[in-house]
């Protein structure tokens, strides 16, 4: 009976015991939902994806017509969150590492206007800022006839925005930019606490040795700042995406849009909930997959 005062077998017998359990609930779970289902004459299955969608898609990335299937309108509908949830972790990296490295600038102007942007973004509704965006700003823009030219490189209309050639509708720009400055307020406070964790010597060691400012922050604090950075970055990248699914409330055809629309039509509502906790899970653990493995690079390893 030595096992039962061995660690590593609790650990792995405590693993196992969760599992079991999980996978008992969710047994559990699926027996009512099937029970439930056929005492109300509701066939589970997903056969309806193969037939006719019948409605149209607003903004489609890929070649699509309502006589398609709804499988292939629910591709649209990814492709067009996966095209708001990239890009939004991007440009939000670069508004929030902006923002929180300008919270410690020693200009009074420039720390204080980032304050305002973090008090003003941070603390007011996302659902809100999206319709600022789109009503209050993008639809006030003149047709695109009269579209209003930025040095003859952006293009801004009720349209949409044009970027070099490149145009994006008004609701995925409304969607993007809202998404960007709502997160990267959050992204900025966490950038200023995991550069302000970082020890005064290291500043005056890296002063010391002659070095700008640009280049302290850039070889020697803020590398150092990452491993309090990341973790709660990880967690503001998983909000951007499934903060995404409020594209509905502004008309962009993401891929909770399209559900609710097959929904409607086919009142399959466990089979499309399915398909859409299913998305934002996979998408929930490959951003946690790759920030871990990000994570663990920028760890300090022991010798």
């Amino acid at each position: 009976m030595s096992f039962v005062r061995d660690t590593r077998f609790w650990k792995i017998a405590t693993q196992v015991i969760a599992v079991i359990l999980a996978i008992t609930i969710v047994s559990i779970l699926f027996v009512n939902v099937s029970r439930n289902l056929q005492q109300l004459g509701i066939q589970f299955g997903f056969d309806f994806l193969q037939q006719e969608a019948s409605f149209d898609i607003g903004e489609t990335p890929i070649a699509y017509k309502p006589t398609d299937t709804y499988s292939r309108a629910l591709w649209v509908g990814l492709i067009n969150t996966l095209r708001v949830a990239v890009a939004g972790i991007i440009l939000t990296t670069i508004v929030g590492i902006g923002a929180g490295i300008a919270r410690l600038s020693d200009n009074w102007l420039v720390r204080n206007i980032a304050l305002i942007y973090v008090e003003i973004f941070r603390n007011t509704p996302l659902l809100l800022q999206l319709l600022f965006w789109y009503s209050a700003v993008f639809l006030s823009f003149p047709n695109v006839n009269n579209k209003i030219s930025l040095g003859g490189l952006i293009y801004l209309s009720q349209g949409g925005l044009e970027i070099i050639g490149i145009k994006f509708s008004s609701e995925f720009a409304a969607l993007l930019i809202g998404l960007v400055f709502y997160t990267g307020s959050f992204i900025a406070e966490i950038v200023r606490g995991g550069i302000q964790s970082v020890s005064k010597g290291q500043w005056e060691a890296a002063r010391s040795l002659g070095l700008k400012p640009g280049l302290i922050m850039r070889l020697v604090i803020f590398p150092q700042a990452l491993r309090v950075i990341i973790p709660p970055l990880t967690s503001q990248y998983l909000n951007l995406a499934k903060n995404s699914s409020l594209a509905i409330a502004i008309g962009y055809p993401d891929i909770y849009f399209v559900a609710s629309t097959t929904f409607n039509q086919t009142g399959k509502a466990v089979e499309v909930m399915l398909l859409i906790m299913l998305t934002y899970l996979t998408f929930s653990l490959t951003i946690s997959l790759v920030m871990n493995l990000f994570n663990r690079s920028v760890q300090i390893k022991e010798r």
